[in-house]
Order: C-alpha cells, then structure tokens, then sequence
C-alpha cells in the first residue's frame, strides 16, 4: 500500500487534497530547481520559473521591487485584505547556498558549481506552488472563504535576511496571519515538528581587526603581541559574553575564521577574526552588540592591541505565535492523524522569517523530509542534503488546511 493510501487525506470537511498529477509536476518543479540553485538576490530563473506556473493557472504574480522573488494574491483584490483586511500568507525562501552538491549518484544534483539547494529552498519554494495551485483552483469553484498571499523571498541566506527589505515593499500589507515550513532531516516525513514561542535563534556575524606595531619574537615586550591578543579575544570573549548574562539566554560567541602572520619569528601588525553570535533570548539579543563591543574592548585593551569591530545585525530568533502555532497543529491533524506533530526544540540556526513576525503573527513548522528507517544521517547546509520528495504532498496538504482553519476561526467559512 503506498503511503498515500495509508495516510488520512479526506481532511474531514477541508478540501484540498493533493492530486497524483499535480504531485508529479510538483515534484518535477523541485527538481528542476534543485538542478538549477541561484544564490541570493540572483534568483532571476528561479524567479521566472515560479512567475510562470502561477500564471499558466490565472494568477497574477508580482516581482518584487528588490528585482528578484514574488507575491501573488489569490482570492480579493490584489494587494488588498479581503472584507476584514485580514489576508492568510504563506512565505517561501528561494535562494541556494554557496557549497557545492556532493551527491554522487543523484539525477537531479545541482549542475553548477559549488552552488547546491542545501537548505531545502527548494523544497519550500514548491510547497508554497503547490499549496498556490490547489487555493487558486479552490477559488475557481468559489471555494476559497478568505484571500490567500504566496509570498516567495529571495536571500534568506544573505544577512541581515531578504525578508527585511520585501517588507519595505509592502507584501504585509493587509496580511492577518503568515506561515512557513522549515525542512528538517531528523523529522520523518508525514510528521511535522512545532513549538511555541522561540523555534529558532538570534544569529549575528562579528568581524574583528586587531593592530600593532609589529616586531621580532625575540623581544614582544617591546611591542604588541598581537598573535597571542588575538588568541586571547578568541578565548576570553565568549567566557566574558556568556559571564555578563542569564545563562539561559544562551548568548555565545563562536569563531569560524583566525588568521594572522606569515612568518615564525616575526610578529605581525595586523589580525582579523570572524564568527558568528547567537541567542537565544530575543530581548538578550537585543543588547548583544554593546555586551560584545565591551567584552572585545576590554580584552584587546588589556594586550596593548587596537581593535576595529564590524557587528553585523542578522536575523532575531523566530518566536512562533502560540494561536497561530495551534492553527498548523489542528491543520495536521485534520490531514493526518494527532501522530503526525511532535514537538521540536529551539535550534541555534538563525531565520530571517523572524522579520515577517516583528509585524504580524505568525508560526514556522519544521517539515519532516526524512524517509521512514533511513539510517544516513543527513544535515541542512551539508553537500550531501537531499528530502523525500513526499514531504511536498504534506507540506502542501498543511497549508491548504491551515488557510481553511484560518477562515473558520474568523467566522468566515
């Protein structure tokens, strides 16, 4: 019996099941994306591929003022709330990551160079098709009860986040609610994962420069050691940041990248350090970069080395609204049974879907792509990341019960 028969698709009284022959084009869709990755703000075919399709169903998809990604209004009048001004959105990531696709033995692996959809965009992008299609046919038949917005963002990867700047744009206006999935290879597929409150964290990028005058290894008290200054910001930091807050905000300083000298008995005059601060407290994360200044200062000063800090503001954690989060819980469960939602614990990864929520209520579900008894174990941002292919049928199917549930809870179905 195949996993479509197996699982409760009837949704009750909800329409919008997933047909066979959409979920085969769909799945084509996918592929032909994941063949085919473009980075942030680069996403023109990408871009053009999406455009298409909604338009081959009568809708009328917008390209963002940013040049690439769009928004596409189903039901009401285009950019405009419904009779209540509460629009139902559901947002889609579309870019890919600079690493290449290791795949080895797969048909569609990416065919550019060290470009790959490691993140699962993809997979994303064509839930949010997908659910798009199934609402526009709905609408069609005078089924759909509240306007619906497909909202498909370029540059999640590229900080402080695409979200920031379609905002400006205006793809909130009128929107009441808005969704997201987020990929999740430790979820099996079928299941999705949530959480209230914080699901996500706070993710910066700190770049440092420390100078000095330089000289021999032979005599470093008579200048700056600026090896050994960077070594101990590169320690000392992080134990003074987490030292300075509730420990459970879960502020921490990680380095990626130190480099500095080009010979063994010379002492350079100039170091740079770069690596990434989270957290996990929203309010924490708003202090951070004064905590952080402080504690560089502080260390750099210490060793006589002059410091240059670039703090680069990324993305606030992902706080999930608890109504809206229960909304995509009932939604599964209509589709597939109380088994299918687990909870999931706060990642450390950062989201820029956390922009939409600063302005609107929200929830972001992570969407199970593990296939059921798969032992390799697979991770986002990885070469070898790949989703079953059957998580678009789920992903789709949550969305069209989650806009239908929406409806209902305002009185409109």
């Amino acid at each position: 019996m195949s996993r479509e028969s197996e699982a409760d698709l009837s949704g009750g009284a909800l329409p919008g099941v997933l047909s066979e022959a959409l979920h085969a084009e769909l799945v084509a869709f996918r592929r032909d994306l994941h063949m085919h990755p473009e980075l942030g703000n680069q996403e023109f075919r990408t871009t053009a591929a999406i455009k298409e399709r909604l338009e081959k169903a009568g809708l009328r998809p917008r390209v963002l003022a940013v040049g690439t990604g769009l928004v596409c209004d189903i039901g009401g009048e285009a950019g405009g709330g419904g009779a209540d001004g509460g629009v139902f959105a559901l947002r889609a990531d579309i870019d890919a990551l600079p690493i290449p696709d290791t795949k080895s033995e797969c048909p569609y692996r990416s065919t550019v160079p060290d470009r790959a959809h490691a993140c699962g965009h993809d997979v994303h992008t064509t839930v949010v098709l997908g659910a798009g299609l199934v609402l526009a046919e709905l609408h069609k038949q005078g089924l759909l009860p509240r306007p619906v917005r497909l909202i498909f963002q370029p540059a999640e990867e590229v900080l402080p986040g695409g979200a920031a700047d379609i905002i400006e744009c205006g793809v909130l206006d009128g929107v009441r609610r808005i969704v997201t999935v987020h990929c999740d290879p430790r979820v099996d597929v079928g299941r999705i994962g949530l959480r209230h409150g914080a699901v996500t964290s706070a993710c910066d990028r700190l770049e440092i420069a420390l100078d000095g005058p330089g000289g021999h290894t032979a005599r470093p008290h008579l200048t700056t050691d600026l090896v050994t200054a960077a070594a101990r910001v590169a320690t000392d930091v992080p134990a003074l940041v987490a030292r300075r807050v509730d420990s459970r905000s879960g502020l921490a300083v990680t380095w990626g990248r130190i480099e500095s000298g080009h010979a063994p008995n010379v002492i350079p005059q100039h170091a740079e350090l770069s690596g990434t601060v989270r957290c996990l407290d929203l309010e924490t994360w708003r202090q951070a970069p004064d905590i952080v200044h402080a504690a560089i200062d502080e260390v750099a000063t210490m060793h006589r080395a002059k410091s240059e800090i670039n703090y680069v503001r990324g993305v606030p954690p992902v706080v999930n609204d608890p109504v809206v989060t229960e909304l995509l819980r009932d939604a599964m469960v209509a589709r597939r049974g109380a088994d299918s939602v687990e909870g999931t614990e706060q990642s450390l990864g950062g989201e820029d879907f956390s922009w939409y929520l600063e302005h609107v209520p929200g929830a972001l579900a992570r969407l199970g792509v593990r296939t059921p008894g798969e032992r390799t174990v697979r991770d986002l941002h990885q070469g070898d990341f790949d989703a079953d292919e059957y998580a678009i049928v789920v992903g789709v199917e949550l969305f069209t019960a989650a806009a239908f549930l929406d409806a209902m809870s305002s009185g409109e179905a």
